[in-house]
């Protein structure tokens, strides 16, 4: 199996090049394009029932597709469906990531939720999104996305609405953005997050809620 990300970082796609036989599992509606040597086919997006509803708790959809070389290999095209970019994690372990940015990864892969009422105060909803196991996942945003590293009790503070996935090692609590309530309403920021290390962060450079906001008032003014 080998991998392509293209047409980085705005409208990224993702390449799978399959030997027959191989699998490989997707977010529902991420296919562009593929061979006729490739079948596809709903599955869940997580271990059994109970593990996709607890996916789709975490912002996911119910169902994933599983695309499957069966008549030799075969070529597969995915992508997000915000214009953004595409990152990829071999991994060993679990990751939390935001609602929606899980694109694609090996079947054995297993998609739940970690409730967190500070993901639900923070914006970013009730729950995140938790990705376990050994193996390749793809995880997109809205905007590139550049990468921090936190080594042990480093302090890093991300806007709610920029972070898009994070290493369990690493912990955070929610926080004024400035130390006075009105500091931090006039500046536009509100509430972020403080996360320290040990541990990766990857943050996206567009906020798709400070879109929406923008958008509304034209909407509201037509």
């Amino acid at each position: 199996m080998q991998f392509r990300i293209e047409n980085q970082p705005v409208f990224t796609t993702l390449t799978i090049d399959l030997t027959q036989g191989e699998s490989f599992k997707a977010e529902a509606g991420a296919m562009v394009s593929m061979t006729n040597t490739i079948e596809m086919k709903a599955t869940g997006a997580g271990k059994g029932l109970f593990g996709s509803l607890k996916a789709a708790v975490g912002g996911e959809s119910v169902f994933a597709s599983l695309y499957t070389a069966e008549r030799g290999p075969g070529e597969l095209v995915l992508a997000p469906t915000l214009p953004g970019d595409i990152i990829r994690f071999d991994l060993q372990g679990t990751i939390l990531a935001q609602a929606g940015a899980y694109l694609a990864g090996s079947p054995e892969l297993e998609l739940s939720t970690q409730g967190s009422f500070k993901a639900m105060f923070a914006g970013e909803g009730l729950f995140l999104s938790k990705i376990s196991g050994n193996g390749i996942v793809f995880l997109n945003s809205y905007g590139a996305i550049y990468e921090k590293e936190l080594a042990p009790g480093e302090q890093y503070i991300v806007d709610t609405g920029h972070i898009v996935a994070f290493q369990e090692t690493v912990t955070y609590k929610l926080r004024k953005a400035a130390k006075g309530i009105f500091s931090s309403l006039a500046s536009g920021e509100g509430l972020v997050c403080e996360y320290t290390g040990p541990g990766k962060i990857w943050i996206q450079t567009r906020n798709l809620s400070a879109l929406g906001a923008v958008l509304a008032r034209f909407v509201s003014k037509s």
